[in-house]
Formats: C-alpha cells, sequence, structure tokens
C-alpha cells in the first residue's frame, strides 16, 4: 500500500498515523508481508514513532512518486481531516491504480464507491477493502481503469471547451 503527500501537512500526518495505527495491524491479520509505504517530503516528527517498524516505510522526498504508485497493490487515501484539493486521487487515477480512500479523502470528485475507488470510513471496513483488493487483481484492474477513465474528464482537451462555453 502507498500514500504519497507532503508530510509535514497536519492533515497527512493524521492519516497515516491513523492508517499505521488502526487500519494496517488489521490488513496484517489477514496479509502478513503487507507494507505501507509514505512518499512524501518532509516527514514530520510525529511520525517518526513509525521509523523502524518493518512494515512502514517512510520515503521523505523522492525525485518521482510514479515509481513507488506503481510498485504498489492498493493507493490509500486515509484523510480524516482537513480540506485542500485531492491531487492525490488524480495522481493515482492517471496511473490506473486501485484505490480505498475514506469518504473526506475523495470529497469533492464525482466518484462512486465501487466504480472508481472504494470508500471506507472506519478501521475495520478500511482494512478489509484494502485486503479485498489485494487478494483481486482483477477488481484492482476494473478500479484502476475506471479511476484512469475518471481522471481523463479532467484533460485540459475535456475542460478548455466547456470555460470557452461559459464566456459565451
Amino acid at each position: 500500500m502507498v500514500f504519497t503527500a507532503t508530510m509535514d501537512f497536519r492533515p497527512n500526518v493524521d492519516a497515516v498515523l491513523w492508517f499505521a495505527h488502526k487500519v494496517l495491524p488489521l490488513v496484517r491479520q489477514s496479509e502478513p508481508e503487507a507494507r505501507f509505504v509514505v512518499v512524501g517530503r518532509n516527514p514530520h516528527r510525529r511520525l517518526d514513532v513509525l521509523r523502524g517498524r518493518p512494515d512502514v516505510v517512510l520515503t521523505g522526498a523522492v525525485d518521482d512518486v510514479r515509481p513507488y504508485i506503481a510498485r504498489a497493490a492498493v493507493y490509500v487515501v486515509p484523510l480524516r481531516v482537513g480540506g485542500g484539493t485531492r491531487f492525490k486521487i488524480l495522481e493515482a487515477g492517471a496511473m490506473s491504480k486501485a484505490m480505498v480512500s475514506t469518504s473526506l479523502g475523495c470529497e469533492g470528485f464525482p466518484v462512486q464507491d465501487g466504480r472508481e475507488l472504494l470508500i471506507a470510513d472506519s478501521p475495520r471496513a478500511f482494512a478489509d477493502a484494502v485486503v479485498a483488493l489485494v487478494r483481486d487483481a482483477g477488481r484492482c484492474a476494473e478500479l484502476g481503469a475506471a479511476a484512469r477513465a475518471f481522471v481523463e474528464t479532467y484533460d485540459w482537451k475535456n475542460i478548455i471547451p466547456q470555460v470557452e462555453a461559459g464566456y459565451r
């Protein structure tokens, strides 16, 4: 599982700590080899409690997040607080990656649970969704393709005509 973000932003720190402490142990009950890779610059000192855990990797800054996303079985968006844009949804979707997100993590996007991604808000539901995807490559491919199709609607070739129509 992978999560990419700026890691000194409070909502991202909260997301990683919640996932690592509450969700990951439940995932590992079914998938003991599962690892959580946190990719992002400036890991906050609150994340130091995760250092040394064999099931968590904090990369810090990387030149390119794409190889990490590509290698992951599932992209997780465990956001529970905060606002801002959710570019991580677009980034993972652009790479046709299967995602599990909290409701807040995909808020503002016209996505549906089970169509472009899976939505889960409790630790158990989130873990169950992750495990289900880890065990079903076909379902991952379906969700990834739907996520990619969704992201393609954000292409400039689709957006510019809508903007131009607004000026008429």
